[in-house]
């Protein structure tokens, strides 16, 4: 089966990373190759990593990247430092991440990340580990009520959690179907005529805690900027704002250096800023994009470059 995934933010992001020829460059989230392609076909002496934890990516990022300077690897990008060191390479000239889920695992039905198609409960990017269905039938109501809230910003998130702990009480909650209808009927009618399709929360916020998304961006922000070359980039595109926020507040640490409180009338802590923001502001789709892809509505791009060795 075919990967398919449109490219959100396709030539910003690329030119963000200021391609040298001859440079060495890593997309942690290749999914159906978009941005790949773009870089590698830019390189002449440089190359390519490109990563991917999807089983179901890695032939067809294989494919549209053969004979293309670019090795492919499944991992999960917070492991890039274990995957350049198992390469032999030090230092890297830009890192990409396009976080959130591809297209191809929100059209493929049987990956169970829809809540307009009916499949079991699966959600997990990697195709191998913890699912939405364990998560679901096994989870503390307090514990499902919270990531709902956290991940989903879910105002019904008790509701929803007692109602899913209430149905797997009789039997097991197997389908996203299922899934949607007990959070549609768990929702008060007028909030479910605003605001799209009412599973639309629940399901982005299992999501995330089953992939721990989260965990694996904090982990790839504390760790791979390190394995950046001096005037190397690292440039991040999120779509939702747990997120952003988090790339943010890592981008703006970095470029800030010194974390001497306010009132302090001079630096004591001597530390330096070690990157600079390019730009200062996210990057944010244009019009025609917004038109051709819905996908790219809540897009971000943010950047920075690395300026200390």
């Amino acid at each position: 089966m075919e990967f398919s995934h449109t490219p959100v933010l396709l030539h910003e992001a690329v030119e963000a990373l200021k391609i040298r020829p001859d440079g060495v460059y890593v997309d942690g989230t290749s999914g159906g190759a978009g941005h790949s392609r773009e870089i590698a076909s830019r390189l002449q002496g440089g190359r390519l990593i490109a990563l991917d934890k999807d089983p179901e990516a890695i032939e067809t990022i294989k494919e549209r990247l053969q004979g293309l300077p670019a090795t492919v690897v499944q991992s999960d990008f917070r492991f890039i430092p274990e995957v350049l060191d198992e390469l032999g390479i030090a230092r890297v000239d830009g890192i990409l991440l396009d976080l959130g889920v591809s297209s191809h695992q929100l059209d493929t039905a049987g990956r169970g990340f829809s809540y307009i198609q009916d499949a079991p409960l699966d959600m997990r990017m990697s195709a191998q580990g913890f699912s939405a269905y364990d998560l679901v039938n096994t989870w503390e109501e307090a514990e499902i009520a919270r990531i709902l809230w956290e991940y989903g910003e879910e105002k019904f998130s008790r509701r929803i959690a007692q109602s899913i702990v209430s149905a797997r009480a009789r039997a097991p909650v197997g389908s996203t179907l299922e899934l949607a209808q007990l959070v549609k009927d768990s929702i008060p009618a007028p909030a479910r005529r605003t605001g799209g399709n009412p599973a639309k929360r629940t399901f982005q916020a299992i999501r995330i805690a089953v992939n721990d998304e989260l965990g694996s961006l904090r982990e790839c922000l504390e760790r791979s900027f390190e394995r950046l070359a001096v005037g190397g980039r690292f440039a991040i595109i999120t779509f939702h704002s747990l997120e952003d926020r988090m790339v943010k507040q890592k981008f703006a640490q970095l470029a800030k250096g010194c974390t001497c409180p306010p009132d302090c009338p001079v630096c004591i802590c001597g530390k330096k800023p070690r990157g600079r923001l390019t730009p200062r502001k996210p990057v944010l789709p244009g019009e025609e994009e917004l038109r051709e892809n819905k996908r790219s509505h809540s897009a971000r791009l943010r950047v920075i470059e690395r300026i200390d060795e």
